[in-house]
């Protein structure tokens, strides 16, 4: 395999080598996006066998908080290392992590296990799209860039449906089992065929400004997490919390500016595009990712309808992601714009959700899908352009310290928008005397048993989380507001021909005069 050929061009000559390659690195993406949703449903059947319900949100916590923060150091090591030995590392480590789960004989080591697994798909997440950046030129990669982010959207989808089949079929420690062979696949179709591109600069790691990101990281993960481990988000455990976090910040700044290879240069925040991409992530990752969860609560407790059935549902949101980020993944690479695109999806975005918010009880199962296909071409809409943007707007030597910081924001923005979701959604329950026969206690009644109450007291417990979930979609278009008035200050830039790549050795924005 060819390493010498010039950074500014693909990676792998062959346009076959290349989907093939492409189809390796989606099924990585696939395992490792998944597991952040296929647990939540398979969770019951984890704490009857485990118990200590107390602690059930750390095995969904501890993933998260392991994958955001080790997603910048990642797409740094991707940089100096180069970025195919960093993708298989990452790989095996998930693999690992989930064989760990599968045998996990208590609590304890599933949530330790679960820290391991996502210390793995923090890398898979962001080395895909540092590696896209090696095989496809700008306007090209804006079509694939949108497969992968409809695999990363349709796994959210996807993953409470498929664990609670597989728990249901074939135990709950089938979810993380059947991670084995994929992973197995994946690792030996990308070390067989993606050539290894060594990077140019002598590797100089920032131990210290890695540590302090990761620091900053989980204190953000863990305050927004703070109502299920504090009680409140100001408690005074949670202020601890806050305070850790703005001292590793305040530090890590420090240190950045002054190292010689920073796990996140700061001069990327010289361009705007980048620092306002930042922010379009983190609020896209709040209405897309963050959301998924609180559509299948929504469907359960105001429709009455069963986890099952509400899962399908979800062919709705799936249907618009597929629609969305294939039309717009190659409008970019036709027209090489993508900030149209980014106002787009925030537009419907905010349409959607505030639709949402006034939607009465009762109202019927056709209308709310149409809704839900609304709110999945919105996500189809915005969420490639990120990636895009800032990976033609970085210097070529610090794409994967770009991509990583992005997909690091996107991930906190879904962290934090589902802890303040949820928070609004438990007020809003607390907050509300009833006396609903048949009910003792709201916040411990399953779907299950909501179908089988009587029809006045199940349409009651329908009207009161119809007025809890109202708050709920109107923080979800405020957060889409954020990030549409950030993509509003955008400059128009539009992304180079291939004929214009060949003549230069690092992408370089320039803005649309037209």
């Amino acid at each position: 395999m060819d390493m010498t050929r010039p950074a500014h061009l693909p990676l792998v000559a062959s346009h076959r080598q290349r989907l093939v390659i492409f189809c390796f690195l989606l099924t990585a993406l696939f395992m490792a996006t998944l597991d952040n949703q296929i647990v939540s449903t398979a969770l019951p059947t984890i704490i009857g066998e485990f118990g200590e319900l107390e602690r059930f949100g750390w095995v969904g916590s501890a993933y998260l908080l392991a994958s955001s923060a080790s997603m910048p150091i990642y797409g740094k090591l991707g940089d100096l290392f180069g970025r195919k030995y960093v993708m298989l590392a990452a790989i095996v480590i998930f693999t690992i992590g989930s064989l760990t789960c599968g045998l996990a004989w208590s609590m304890d080591s599933l949530i330790a296990s679960r820290i391991l697994q996502g210390l793995g798909g923090g890398g898979i997440m962001v080395s895909i799209f540092s590696i896209n950046a090696d095989l496809f030129e700008p306007r090209e990669r804006a079509k694939y860039q949108s497969y992968s982010s409809l695999v990363i959207m349709a796994s959210g989808s996807l993953g409470p449906l498929l664990g609670g089949t597989m728990s249901e079929l074939f135990g709950w420690r089938s979810i993380f089992l059947i991670n084995l062979p994929v992973g197995i696949i994946a690792f030996t179709g990308i070390s067989l065929l993606l050539p290894y591109r060594r990077p140019v600069r002598k590797p100089k790691i920032d131990y210290l400004g890695a540590l302090l990101l990761a620091g900053t990281v989980a204190s953000i993960v863990v305050w927004a997490d703070s109502v299920t481990l504090f009680g409140s988000l100001v408690a005074w455990q949670s202020m601890v919390v806050v305070a850790i976090g703005a001292l590793c910040a305040i530090f890590w700044v420090f240190v950045e500016s002054r190292v010689p290879e920073p796990i996140v240069p700061l001069k990327l925040f010289r361009d705007s595009t980048f620092s306002l991409f930042l922010v379009v992530a983190f609020c896209t990752g709040g209405v897309a990712i963050g959301m998924a969860n609180y559509f299948a609560l929504f469907l359960q407790t105001t429709t009455g309808l069963s986890p099952t059935i509400a899962s399908f549902c979800f062919v709705a949101t799936t249907s618009g992601i597929v629609i969305g980020s294939i039309l717009t993944g190659r409008l970019i690479s036709v027209s090489g714009r993508y900030k149209p695109f980014t106002l787009i999806g925030l537009g419907l975005n905010i349409a959607a959700l505030f639709i949402f918010s006034q939607l009465p009880v009762g109202t019927p199962i056709y209308f709310i899908l149409g809704f839900m296909l609304m709110q999945g071409l919105a996500i189809g809409f915005g969420q490639q352009a990120p990636i895009i943007g800032v990976q033609n707007s970085a210097p070529r030597e610090d794409v994967g310290a770009a991509t990583g910081a992005v997909t690091l924001m996107r991930m906190a923005g879904a962290s934090i928008a589902i802890s303040i979701y949820g928070a609004i959604v438990a007020a809003g329950i607390r907050g509300v005397g009833t006396s609903i026969p048949g009910v003792d206690d709201i916040g411990s009644l399953t779907p299950t048993m909501m179908l089988a109450l009587p029809e006045a007291s199940r349409m009651a417990v329908h009207a009161l989380y119809a007025h809890a979930f109202v708050p709920v979609f109107i923080a979800g278009s405020i957060i889409a507001v954020v990030g549409f008035i950030a993509g509003c200050m955008l400059k128009p830039v539009r992304l180079p021909s291939m004929q214009v790549a060949e003549k230069r050795t690092a992408p370089e924005n320039k803005p649309d005069a037209a």
